[in-house]
Order: structure tokens, then C-alpha cells, then sequence
């Protein structure tokens, strides 16, 4: 624990704090604990409470409690250049900190939990403001659609008859990520720090969701702070809708000092399910260099390695797993992915249902949602040369990877005559050529050492092909164990030991 926290444990008076005690708005706009900010402000230089003239900006407030606990410590840490108490304060809130409400309620709470306020200007406010807002700020801007799509965010236009955020989607647009070149040119921040909004529903199938919290990290970047902090979900290591480009300038970006993972969501968050986990990592434009990499789980924090974040074309979270898998890799053997089907792999739907239970020799069996029945041959316009062949289903969601403890990998050996739905993917069609080879194929992709490998390209429930990529596609004429691969690929004890911590037991 650095001094500056120390100090103020020591003069910041222990009591309930509402702030731990306020309901999330949703599992997309997560009320940060004010234990868990000071997790991310202790991670920032300590320099950085000493030093008046920096500017600070939480770019997406909800409760305020980042700009309060940052309060908190530059008061500690700037008593020797205002001795004053009064003095200080008021240097403090009307000269270093600033912030921008996500809605007119959060900017309202954010101003109460620092201004002890919501009226900056009132006698009550502990800061002097002619202003009511004071330095947090809340403007309810509206999305430019150009072509359909916000220019800014890419929200699209129809989106507020489709769900969303309720009657006004279509106004609401997060000031931060929505300035005019202009406005961002005239904004000057030294540290931007903050739990930025996730996502955002986008008309999609069911709960469909684009994320958003990396237009607040890219827009950060834009405005050339000295140092940035964001805690985010950590999906984008290597997967999640539309993050390619931002997993791709994050692994290439060497001023990431360091980062924190928490693989399960709920140890930052307590009742929260965030699919994949969250993050949160210290940025420093003057920094060029590895990235001190921490992973924490409960109360355990796994052991600390310092490395690039582009080894490979996704970041692997686990410090322990990147040798082992470079033993894979030394091998340079084809990849499983190459043999895995794309969605929909017969062209139908997960919600195909014209099917029966009546089977003749015109039909094939079909695998849907957890049903099986009967489709007439000519229904099946896609991949039609796969039915005569031995093949794999898997589903496209599992847990591997994920914070649920259920590790299973369930497959059904599809004999010739059968086809499925866009509940599974296909694997081995074409390439499987007896009943036994479809076995040993079923027997690898559940051992421990291949959901293993599957787990490091996938931290959510999705399955697609990509998730195979770091699979070797071995020769099916054997069957595979885990004591075999451990030999094929040199795996030590203690390997195997870390392989088994972290991938249940197939049930």
C-alpha cells in the first residue's frame, strides 16, 4: 500500500459510506466501490498528489466517487504547498478536478458526493462556484446520423424504437465520446480516470449489444493526457462485437504501464455478472515499454510477470499459460480452427423449428436447441456434402474460459445422415473419415490440455471458430490423452499442475 493511502487511512474518519451501498443503473453502467477506486488511483504514480497544477477528469461520473477519493488524496498530499486547509480545498475543486455526468441524475449525485451539494453555487456547497454545476458538467447531446450511424459512436438511428435505453435512446449520447474536433482540441486533462458506460443495446437479436466503452478509452487517448486509468471489461483480450481494431491498437500500445485482471467480475464488483471479467490498467504517454501484467481471483493474486501485450494476436490473461502455449507454438502445426465450420454451418437459424419426428429415407436428422428430428433432404441449401460425412457438433457457447466453474466441452459425434442448426458448429466434416476418427476427435477436444488452449483465445460464452486457433489439428488415426500431450508438447508438472487449476474436470 503506498504512503499517500496509508496517510489517509490514518486521517479520513472510518464510517458507512452511501456510496457502497447505492444499486448499479445496470450490468452496462456498474457504480464503482470506493474500494475499488482506490485500487485504481493506488496504482497511479505517487508523485501525482503532490503536484497542484494537474488537471483531473473522470469523463463518465455516476456516484462521483472517483473525483471524491481523488479529492481525498490531493488533500493529503498537497498540504505542504497549501497550508491552509480552506485554501486548499478550494484550489482543489475549483483548479484540478473535473467531471462530465453520463445523465442530468448521475451529474447531480456527483456533484453531492464532492460539493456535499448538488448545487455547487448554494451555501451548502463546501466549494465556491458561481456556477450550479460547479466543474461536473452534464449536457444531453444528440447522436448525427450520417448513413444510419451516429458519426461518433455508431449508434444507429433506429435504435430508440428497438429497445435500447428505453423512449429517449435516439437523444441520449455521452457528451465525452460525442465532442466536435473543436471541443476535444480546447480540452487539456492531465489525468482522465473513470468505469466508463460498457455498452449499449443495438437492435441486434435478443439482448444484442455494441460496446461502447472503447470509443471512451480511444477518445481519452485523442486528447493526450499524461497519464489515464479506465476499468473495463476485459472481453476485449480476445474477442467481443467490434473490438478488433481496439484489441489490435491496445496490444501495440507499449505506454500501458501495467494492468490489472480480475477473470471474475463479482471480485470488483459483488453481484455483478460480467461476462469475461473486468480490467483496469495505468496508461503513461512518457512510457514505452512491457506491461507489468497482474491477475487476481478472490483474495489470490497469481503470480506477476512483466511482458508485451502483442506476443500474440490476442493477449493471453494468464502469465503462467504463455510459456506453455509457446511450446504449441514452437511446433508450427496446423490449427484446429481451419477444420471448424462458421455460424450457421447448414444455413439454419437457432430458432429452425420446421421439423418432425417421422423418419424416412428422404430425410436426415437434424440437431436444434437441444431436440432432434427430421428435415427432408433438400431443405439443408448450405454445406449439403457434409450430411454423408463424419463430423463433430459442438455448441457455439460454452464455459470454457469463462468465470463459471462448469469447464465442459459437450459434443455429439455426427454420424452421415445428420445436420444442426446454428445452436453448434461443425469440426472435422470432410476430414473425418470412419466412425473411430470422429471418437478420437470427440476424446481431444475434451481433454483438459485442449480446453486448456481453447480457454486462451475465449473469455466469454462464445464459441465460434477463432476460439480454436491455438488447437493443433493432430492426425485423428489415435486416440489422444492428456498424458500423451503433455509429452508431445514437453509440458512440466508444474504445467500440468497450472493446466489443471484452471480447467475443471470433464463431467
Amino acid at each position: 500500500m503506498s504512503n499517500i493511502v496509508t496517510r489517509i487511512l490514518n486521517e479520513v474518519d472510518h464510517r458507512p459510506d452511501i456510496l457502497d451501498c447505492i444499486a448499479n443503473l445496470s450490468s452496462d453502467e456498474v457504480f464503482t466501490p470506493p474500494n475499488m477506486v482506490d485500487k485504481v488511483l493506488d496504482a497511479l504514480p505517487e508523485e501525482v498528489w503532490s503536484n497542484p497544477s494537474l488537471k483531473w477528469l473522470d469523463p463518465a461520473t455516476k456516484t462521483g466517487v472517483f473525483l471524491r477519493q481523488i479529492t481525498y488524496r490531493l488533500m493529503i498530499g498537497l498540504k505542504d504547498k497549501f497550508p491552509d486547509e480552506e485554501e486548499r480545498r478550494q484550489h482543489i475543486f475549483q483548479n484540478m478536478i473535473y467531471g462530465i455526468g453520463i445523465t442530468e441524475l448521475t451529474a447531480l449525485m456527483a456533484r453531492r458526493s464532492l460539493y456535499t451539494s448538488k448545487n455547487a453555487s448554494s451555501e451548502e456547497s463546501v466549494a465556491h462556484f458561481q456556477s450550479p454545476n460547479g466543474n461536473i458538467d452534464y449536457e444531453n447531446r444528440t447522436h448525427t446520423y450520417v448513413n444510419g450511424n451516429c458519426k461518433y459512436c455508431g449508434n444507429k438511428e433506429t435504435d430508440a424504437q428497438l429497445g435500447g435505453r428505453g423512449e429517449d435512446q435516439e437523444r441520449h449520447a455521452y457528451k465525452f465520446i460525442h465532442l466536435t474536433a473543436e471541443e476535444a482540441s480546447n480540452m487539456k486533462f492531465d489525468v482522465i480516470v473513470g468505469n466508463p458506460p460498457y455498452q449499449l443495446k443495438d437492435g441486434g437479436h435478443g439482448s444484442s449489444a455494441a460496446p461502447i466503452y472503447q470509443l471512451f478509452v480511444q477518445q481519452a487517448k485523442r486528447l493526450q493526457p499524461r497519464y489515464m486509468s479506465f476499468i473495463i471489461p476485459s472481453r476485449w483480450f480476445s474477442g467481443g462485437k467490434g473490438l478488433d481494431k481496439f484489441r489490435a491498437e491496445m496490444l501495440a500500445d507499449k505506454r500501458i504501464k501495467v494492468m490489472y485482471d480480475y477473470p471474475r467480475a463479482s471480485d470488483c464488483f459483488p453481484g455483478v455478472e460480467i461476462k469475461g471479467g473486468v480490467m483496469y490498467f495505468v496508461w503513461e504517454a512518457e512510457y514505452s515499454g512491457d506491461c507489468e501484467v497482474h491477475t487476481l481471483i478472490g483474495e489470490e493474486e497469481l503470480p506477476v510477470t512483466k511482458r508485451p501485450l502483442n506476443e500474440f494476436d490476442v493477449f493471453i490473461r494468464y502469465n503462467q499459460a504463455v510459456p506453455i502455449y509457446e511450446k504449441v507454438k514452437d511446433r508450427n502445426e496446423e490449427t484446429l480452427d481451419k477444420i471448424v465450420s462458421s455460424r450457421k454451418p447448414f444455413g439454419l437459424a437457432t430458432n429452425f423449428a420446421d421439423y418432425d419426428q417421422i423418419n424416412n429415407p428422404d430425410k436426415v436428422k437434424i440437431y436444434a436447441n437441444k431436440k432432434t428430428g427430421y428435415i427432408r433432404r433438400e431443405r439443408v441449401q448450405v454445406n449439403s456434402s457434409w450430411i454423408n460425412s463424419w463430423k463433430i457438433f459442438t455448441a457455439k457457447a460454452n464455459n470454457i474460459g469463462t468465470e463459471s466453474p462448469d469447464d465442459n466441452l459437450n459434443v455429439i459425434i455426427g454420424e452421415p445422415g445428420t445436420c444442426c442448426t446454428e445452436t453448434y458448429v461443425v469440426i472435422g466434416a470432410g476430414q473425418l473419415h470412419s466412425k473411430e476418427q470422429a471418437e478420437n476427435l470427440k476424446k481431444y477436444l475434451q481433454t483438459r490440455f485442449v480446453r486448456f488452449l481453447i480457454s486462451l483465445k475465449k473469455v466469454t460464452h462464445d464459441a465460434t471458430a477463432r476460439v480454436y486457433g491455438f488447437v493443433p489439428n493432430l492426425p485423428m488415426d489415435q486416440t489422444w490423452t492428456d498424458e500423451k500431450l503433455y509429452e508431445r508438447y514437453e509440458i512440466t508438472q508444474a504445467e500440468q499442475k497450472f493446466i489443471e487449476s484452471v480447467i475443471a474436470e470433464m463431467k
